[in-house]
């Protein structure tokens, strides 16, 4: 018997047949789950926007991506940059929900060129759906056998998955005694996880000797950050995500501005 999950699933792709053609595989090989199999949650997660932690919540719980210490306060301009940090990496660890997207009409900005860039993102989510963005998110990022883009340092700095720069980034989260949740499902050098972490740091929630924002920023974020995003604001099944690039570019060109000045 199905869980009652994949049966949501199911019904949210409009029955199997739909549910196999998008996801590439036979009627007859989803008929026989009981449940969905753990390297395809993801995929039937942006097919359906049924979330990960409903598909599977033994892997996916419910749980932020890393798990977060005291918050201390924090002054207004640092505060919209962990906000900044925050938003950008959200809309890349998932497709946004209708409630997301109805949240960032809501966006607004002023005459710079990040404030434009705010404006744009608003536009974008009022002219997308749920069903469209989901769509857009699998072909960007995991796609059949993978997407358009592969968010992680390591693919950007070396050209493959789980190099050094992933190493690098669970050394100095073992310095900030910060932890990943095994069943996240992506290596801690995905864009979206670095920039949870730099939100951390900005606001002061992790701490670590010799690891601060800038020191991080610097080693695991600058180094590809602006090309991933360039990336993204170009890539060919992106539509509302180049909106989303937009925000990322400028916003890593003014954290790398702000780094190059003297501490």
């Amino acid at each position: 018997m199905r869980d009652q999950a994949l049966e949501r699933a199911i019904g949210a792709a409009g029955g199997v047949r739909a549910l196999a053609r998008a996801l590439g595989v036979s009627q007859p090989a989803i008929s026989s789950w009981k449940r969905v199999p753990a390297d395809r949650v993801l995929s039937v997660e942006a097919s359906t926007g049924v979330p990960r932690s409903e598909l599977r919540p033994d892997l996916y719980p419910q749980e932020p991506i890393i798990v977060r210490q005291a918050v201390p306060e924090l002054d207004e301009l640092d505060a919209a940059r962990a906000e900044e940090c925050e938003l950008i990496g959200a809309l890349l660890w998932r497709a946004p929900t209708a409630e997301t997207l109805a949240a960032l009409q809501g966006l607004r900005g002023d005459a710079s060129p990040l404030g434009m860039a705010h404006f744009a993102l608003a536009e974008a989510a009022a002219e997308t759906t749920p069903e469209a963005v989901r769509d857009e998110f699998f072909e960007l990022f995991i796609g059949v056998g993978r997407g358009e883009l592969l968010p992680y340092a390591s693919y950007y700095m070396t050209g493959f998955l789980h190099e050094r720069p992933l190493a690098l980034v669970r050394e100095d989260m073992g310095r900030l005694g910060l932890a990943r949740d095994e069943r996240a499902g992506e290596p801690e050098d995905h864009i979206a996880v670095l920039m949870d972490i730099q939100a951390q740091l900005i606001r002061g929630e992790a701490t670590g000797d010799g690891v601060d924002e800038r020191s991080f920023f610097e080693r695991h974020i600058q180094p590809w950050g602006e090309r991933f995003f360039a990336d993204l604001e170009v890539a060919r099944t992106a539509r509302f995500y180049r909106a989303v690039g937009r925000v990322g570019s400028l916003y890593l060109s003014i954290e790398t501005q702000a780094a190059s000045l003297p501490a």
